[in-house]
């Protein structure tokens, strides 16, 4: 194998233009090429990971199969690379220093002094190269979080500097910029890309390729424009106008050859480029018959609807991958639980659509509403798929109004339920008590025995699976008994027989009512949609208002 090439993808201007898709599009043009492809998010945090952080601030929590949790562009870079990732592909400040404090506090430094340059970027430079052998990567991508300029990044920057001085033909600098068209003005304006490229240049690193971002290609004017102040190549300035799919972004960079610009950066020979697959997805995505309008009942909404889609993406994409599959478009609406709660009249509102979705999440806000649009689905027959906390609390409405358990709760709501049929797991309550929370889950990818004649195996076609979970959280064996009685049906149950992993209600008595202790939306890709998503997509286009 050829000495292996890396590809650091920044930010200029702006935070929040797409440098996760960006990245995750590079990987698949170099991937339709033939080449083994990697990608690697670095985050400019304290936190050791993702899984503390607040999803209406930061967005949605991913977690890896082997259960850490991370930024939600790593879902990005496994749905457009169709892979799985390990942990050593996210990495964060805190885990960063973490590391180099361990290892000082091990004497493994030998007794030298331990700097934040060059050991905390030589810990950066480590945790890539071991990514890179993990997968025997001939092309590593590295995202780098934030935007060029900020304090927080610099050691990130610096440690692209050092590999690239190290290895100058094996390492390119891609810079996502943002080119405004002011309204005032009308016109598309270059200079806040030239400052961020200038600001590059301060640390040591010169731009290879520029990728503009806007809300329309760029002209011939603009890219000789970039090119002249930033120093690249025209040709190396790639136009990323706003599109009406993220899956379009990949086609969009090849018709400015993206591709065979990389190849010739990285001393590569240029290889015929096959998105055949991915341009046919596309194309479905744009050809779909029937608009279903679904709903979406969560709690994260405090900041508006663009974060709501940031908490809950792999929710909405892998909604995407089922739709195009089953030959439909949808029209997605986010409703607040809590508007329920204020005014169960409400709920009648629900009627308009062809199928619920409850999502995960923590915490007793809003928790009320969404048993009560749980309730009306189930009634009303409405297909209803609920995730994580959506399947809980389906459990708790069942056991209320199905199982005459007045007071069913879980006790991460209510710790003297009388009926506390979600229950915490024993081996976490000593954490619990503790308020040791960091850690304390069920976490990654564990495996799960269907029951045949059910929904789930049904969809799943097979008898066991694996998924990916995040939650303290189980049915409690207690009340298993007693709320099969009343109905409803665990199709999905650990290899032990222990911990309920799906619940649905028989086909016989509603069209379609599943919900998964786990997180299925972790496991969908574009090319390979999830098929608990399929089978609910084909049950709201039955379903009729």
């Amino acid at each position: 194998m050829a000495s292996p090439k890396y590809i650091f993808v920044v930010g200029g201007v702006m935070s929040g233009i797409g440098k996760g898709v960006a990245t995750s599009s590079i990987g698949r043009i170099l991937k339709s090429k033939g080449f083994t492809v990697t990608a690697i998010k670095i985050d400019p945090y304290i936190n050791v990971d993702a899984g503390t952080m607040n999803p209406t601030e930061h967005g949605e929590v991913f977690v890896l199969e082997d259960g850490y949790e991370t930024d939600q562009d790593m879902g990005n870079y496994e749905r457009f690379l169709d892979v799985t990732l390990p942990s050593i592909n996210y990495m964060t400040t805190g885990r960063v220093y973490q590391e180099v404090i361990r290892r000082e506090r091990n004497l493994e430094y030998g007794g030298k002094n331990v700097e934040v340059v060059p050991d905390i970027p030589l810990e950066v430079l480590r945790r890539i190269s071991e990514a890179q052998k993990r997968e025997s990567a001939e092309i590593t991508l590295i995202e780098v979080g934030g935007t060029i300029g900020e304090y927080q990044n610099i050691i990130f920057l610096e440690a692209a500097r050092m590999l690239k001085q190290k290895y100058p033909r094996d390492v390119a600098v891609v810079m996502l910029s943002y080119v405004p068209i002011p309204g005032n003005i009308g016109e598309m304006k270059t200079k806040p890309t030239q400052y961020a490229a200038r600001s590059l240049n301060g640390v040591g690193l010169q731009a290879d390729v520029i990728l503009a971002r806007a809300t329309v290609p760029l002209d011939a004017k603009r890219k000789e424009k970039i090119a002249i102040f930033c120093n690249i190549l025209p040709e190396r300035v790639i136009s990323a106008p706003d599109v009406s799919s993220i899956y379009e972004v990949p086609l969009n960079y090849e018709k400015d050859g993206m591709g065979d610009i990389l190849c010739d950066v990285l001393g590569l020979d240029r290889r015929p480029t096959d998105l055949s697959a991915w341009e046919h997805f596309v194309e479905k995505s744009h050809n779909g018959g029937e608009t279903l309008p679904i709903a979406v009942v969560g709690k994260y909404f405090e900041s508006g609807e663009f974060v709501l889609a940031d908490s809950y993406i792999s929710v909405l994409e892998s909604l995407k991958h089922a739709a195009y599959a089953n030959d439909v478009k949808l029209k997605i609406s986010y409703l607040d639980s809590e508007v329920y709660e204020k005014d169960p009249s409400k709920l009648e509102d629900l009627a308009q659509y062809r199928g619920i979705l409850v999502p995960g999440g923590f915490g007793t806000r809003g928790v009320e509403g969404i048993i009560a649009a749980i309730r009306f689905a189930r009634e009303r027959k409405i297909p209803y798929f609920g995730l994580c906390y959506g399947m809980q609390l389906a459990v708790i409405e069942h056991a209320r109004n199905c199982a005459g358990l007045a007071g069913a709760n879980t006790v991460e709501i209510s710790k003297d339920a009388p009926h506390p049929v979600i229950d915490v797991l024993p081996d976490q309550v000593e954490r619990l008590t503790k308020q040791d929370y960091g850690g304390t889950m069920r976490l990654g990818k564990y495996g799960c025995v269907l029951t045949e004649g059910t929904v789930a195996h049904a969809a799943y076609g097979i008898e066991k699976i694996s998924e990916r979970h995040r939650h303290r959280y189980e049915v409690n064996p207690e009340y298993i008994a007693r709320l099969e009685q009343s109905g409803l049906v665990f199709s999905g149950k650990s290899p032990s027989g222990v911990l309920m992993e799906i619940a649905e209600l028989p086909t016989s008595v509603h069209p379609f009512f599943l919900g998964t202790q786990f997180h299925p939306e972790f496991q969908s890709r574009p090319l390979s949609p999830h098929p608990l998503f399929v089978a609910f997509i084909k049950a709201v286009a039955q379903h009729h208002v």
